[in-house]
C-alpha cells in the first residue's frame, strides 16, 4: 500500500500529462478568513445557481470539507468540468482564546479549536485526492506568511497544478503585487470574489491551467 501511494505521487503528474480527465478535482486552500468560502460561492452561483456555505468573520467556521461535484465552466471556447472542494482555513496554530474574542463561552470555544484542528488534518489529507488547487490569499495582508509558504511548499512536492487567487481586490489597501512578488514561480490572479470583479480572468485562468 505504501509503494503504491510513493509511486502515484512520484508519477501522478506525469500520468495526468498523457491520461486528460473529463473532470478534475480542484481544491479551494488558504488561511482563515481569505475568502475561500465566499470564492466557493461565487463560482458556483455563476455557474449553477448554487452555494455551498455561509461565510462569516468568524475564523475556521468551514471545519469540515464540501464538496460540490460537475460545474461545468465555459469561457473563451473552452470547457472545463470541475467538483469543487471547499476546505477548512489552514493554520499552523489553533488556540481556543481566539474564539473568545466573539463572545463564545469558553466551552463553545473549545470545542470550536477542536473542530479547526480537525479540519486542518482533513484539508491536508484531501491534497492526496486533487487534481489541481485554487489558493486563496487575502490581497491586504503580507503574503509571506508560515502557513502561505508551508501550503505553497506542499503543493510543489505534490506536483499538484496551483493557480494562486489574490483577493479582496475591492479593498483599498489590496495589493496583489505584494502576492506576485512573493510567489512569482506561480500565476496569480487578482479578483474580488465577494463583487466578482476581474472573475472572468480567474475563470479564463482556470481554463488555462486545469484544463
Amino acid at each position: 500500500m505504501g509503494l503504491m501511494l510513493a509511486i502515484r505521487k512520484r508519477f501522478g503528474f506525469i500520468l495526468k500529462l498523457f491520461f486528460k480527465k473529463d473532470k478534475m478535482r480542484i481544491g479551494i486552500y488558504g488561511p482563515p478568513n481569505a475568502g475561500k468560502t465566499t470564492l466557493a460561492n461565487r463560482i458556483l452561483r455563476d455557474w449553477t445557481g448554487d452555494v455551498i456555505g455561509s461565510p462569516s468573520d468568524v475564523p475556521h467556521e468551514t471545519r469540515r470539507a464540501k464538496l460540490r461535484e460537475g460545474v461545468k465552466i465555459e469561457v473563451d471556447g473552452k470547457s472545463l468540468t470541475i467538483d469543487i472542494v471547499d476546505t477548512p482555513g489552514l493554520a499552523t496554530k489553533i488556540d481556543f482564546h481566539e474564539f473568545l474574542k466573539y463572545g463564545m463561552d469558553e466551552e463553545e470555544a473549545k470545542r470550536r479549536a477542536k473542530e479547526a484542528t480537525e479540519g486542518v488534518i482533513e484539508a491536508i489529507k484531501w491534497l492526496d485526492d486533487l487534481d489541481g488547487v485554487l489558493l486563496v490569499m487575502d490581497a491586504t495582508e503580507d503574503p509571506f506568511t508560515q502557513v502561505n509558504v508551508t501550503i505553497v511548499g506542499n503543493m510543489e512536492a505534490r506536483n499538484l497544478p496551483l493557480l494562486i487567487v489574490a483577493n479582496k481586490i475591492d479593498l483599498p489597501n489590496a495589493s496583489p503585487a505584494r502576492i506576485k512578488s512573493a510567489f512569482p514561480q506561480h500565476p496569480v490572479v487578482p479578483i474580488s470574489a465577494l463583487k466578482g470583479i476581474n472573475i472572468d480572468s480567474l475563470y479564463k485562468a482556470m481554463a488555462e491551467r486545469f484544463g
